[in-house]
């Protein structure tokens, strides 16, 4: 049997990973989907929740979300801007640098995502598992 090509094998790995991440974005919105929330939604609320902004009211820059989430800058505004509408964050400007802006969870954010973060989690088992 011939090898395979070197380009075709890193197109398949390639082209299976987009899948294993469609797929998988797609469970995570159909779980979230009865709760308002998508996929991308919920990872600025889980990014808030964690890390250096856990605490009750820590704030994150906007710019510090964008480097970890795979959402162009206008869309990461767009979406903050629904999630600051529903009550799960709230903005406002960084007093030294008024180009930038700061985002914190509210209490709502805060109880939603704990509620939600359980299926976030066991729907990336599943996908996840069936992939190794």
């Amino acid at each position: 049997m011939a090898a395979m090509n070197p380009d075709a094998r890193l197109e398949d790995q390639w082209r299976n990973i987009l899948s294993v991440h469609a797929r998988t974005m797609c469970e995570i919105d159909r779980e979230l989907h009865p709760y308002g929330l998508g996929a991308s939604d919920f990872e600025v609320l889980d990014i808030l929740a964690s890390g250096t902004a856990a605490q009750p009211g820590a704030q994150c820059r906007v710019q510090n979300i964008a480097d970890r989430v795979h959402l162009s800058q206008s869309a990461l505004s767009r979406l903050i801007g629904r999630l600051e509408r529903d009550g799960l964050v709230e903005r406002s400007l960084c007093e030294d640098d008024r180009r930038g802006v700061w985002v914190v969870l509210t209490t709502k954010g805060h109880d939603l995502h704990t509620e939600v973060r359980p299926l976030q989690r066991a729907a990336l088992a599943r996908m996840l598992d069936d992939e190794a």
